[in-house]
């Protein structure tokens, strides 16, 4: 349909089109890079903000500013590239607990075309097993302490610079933190990537059923990254990540989204609540992302928090992955009513791509907010497969340039 047929059977309020039954975003388009030679690190790099520093480590008070990252980035890109061997289309396999190399590693990795996949640190050895089968890399970042979950046919990368016991059957042909120092040839000499090669093979996390893998393209994160550098400026937020790299929204928010945005993250290792608390007052971060259970906690502990803590900096909290209830949202902010709390909504296969709340909807208690910039979606019965309409309960059909190009075949 025409855009200009289109915006005249659209009804201006709700998005909804009864032509053709279609929920329209409302939100302005965002412009995408056309030309069809580009890498979704190239495009991050490519952001003009004024950020300083990239990354905290909570536990070490290390700092990485983005010239270091981008200087991080290059070179491991050469190395792995150079000594290495990798090429366009080779999968390699992140198994860490959060850090700041995981960026690093990221970007550099989907510099060279070569695909990005996670794992999940809590997983047996057997669901590992199951995932490397399926995705199958040539080459593993892990830490020692995690390396025995891996089979020994892998070559592994350490992220940190520890000692492996010969008793351990791994293949180690490298350690990140030396391949930051070497100084790079000058030869840029890499495989042209498109936008549509696949980026990440990430998994989801199985709730409903075995996790499956799900590719997405250099355009399919490009898409994510653009639309939230045009969302709003947030090279002055202070970010603590809270959510594993391992997991979609958190590789795509922290490895990519905030390094394109300016913003500084500050990293934990895992999430314990007393410790996010403590690095929001020591770094006076101003934003979290939490489950809604932690916002029901953080409420009844108010009075406990604010002896021990100083949140004065804080002002939003992003809430997803579960339902959070007007009721909930309520009690939070009358014992904090400086903060802005938001929702969203997405999946693993829509990159980013769903539903969220502007700071000026902040005040609408019990709803995701309205459909990202450039995605369109359905309401469609599961069973007879017919389209609904508005206030009708349904199954959710999401299209857009976000969403990915579909499962792994497991």
């Amino acid at each position: 349909m025409a855009n200009v047929e289109r915006s005249s059977l659209v009804d201006s309020r709700s998005g909804f089109c009864k032509e053709n039954s279609t929920f329209y975003s409302k939100r302005n388009p965002i412009s995408l890079p056309a030309s069809p030679s580009l890498d979704v690190t190239t495009f991050i790099s490519c952001q003009t903000h004024s950020g300083t520093t990239a990354f905290i480590d909570a536990a070490t008070g290390q700092r990485l500013s983005f010239s270091d990252l981008w200087r991080a980035v290059d070179r491991v890109a050469e190395c792995l590239h150079r000594d290495v061997g990798l090429r366009r289309g080779d999968v390699i396999l992140i198994l860490s607990p959060n850090s700041f190399y995981i960026p690093i590693v990221c970007l550099a990795v989907m510099s060279l075309g070569a695909v990005v996949t996670t794992a999940n640190t809590l997983s047996t050895v057997g669901e590992i097993s199951k995932q490397i089968a399926d995705s199958n890399p040539t080459l593993a970042f892990t830490t020692v302490q995690l390396a025995h979950k891996l089979p020994a046919g892998i070559s592994i990368v350490l992220t940190e610079e520890e000692h492996v016991e010969p008793s351990r059957v791994v293949r180690v042909v490298g350690v990140l933190s030396e391949m930051m120092k070497k100084e790079p040839s000058g030869q840029r000499l890499r495989d042209r990537v498109n936008q549509e090669d696949t980026a990440v093979m990430l998994y989801s996390s199985g709730t409903t059923g075995a996790s499956k893998g799900v590719i997405s393209s250099h355009r399919n994160l490009t898409s994510y990254v653009a639309k939230m550098v045009a969302k709003e400026s947030l090279e002055d937020e202070i970010f603590i990540c809270t959510i594993p790299m391992f997991h979609t929204f958190g590789l795509l928010m922290f490895a990519m989204a905030t390094v394109a945005l300016g913003s500084t993250v500050v990293i934990l290792r895992r999430f314990e609540l007393s410790d996010t608390l403590a690095a929001v007052e020591k770094h006076r971060a101003t934003a979290l992302i939490l489950a809604p259970p932690v916002l029901v906690v953080m409420t009844n502990e108010r009075d406990i928090i604010k002896a021990k803590y100083d949140l004065s900096s804080l002002k939003k909290v992003t809430c997803g992955g579960a339902p959070l209830s007007k009721e909930v949202t309520e009690g939070f902010l009358k014992k904090y009513p400086t903060v802005h709390v938001l929702q969203a909504y997405a999946l693993t296969e829509s990159n980013g791509g769903g539903a969220y709340m502007d700071m000026v909807d902040s005040r609408r208690y019990g709803t995701v907010g309205t459909l990202t910039p450039d995605v369109e979606a359905r309401i469609v019965d599961p069973i007879t497969g017919r389209l609904m309409g508005t206030n009708q309960t349904g199954e959710l059909w999401l299209k857009g340039p976000s969403i990915s190009k579909g499962p792994t075949v497991n």
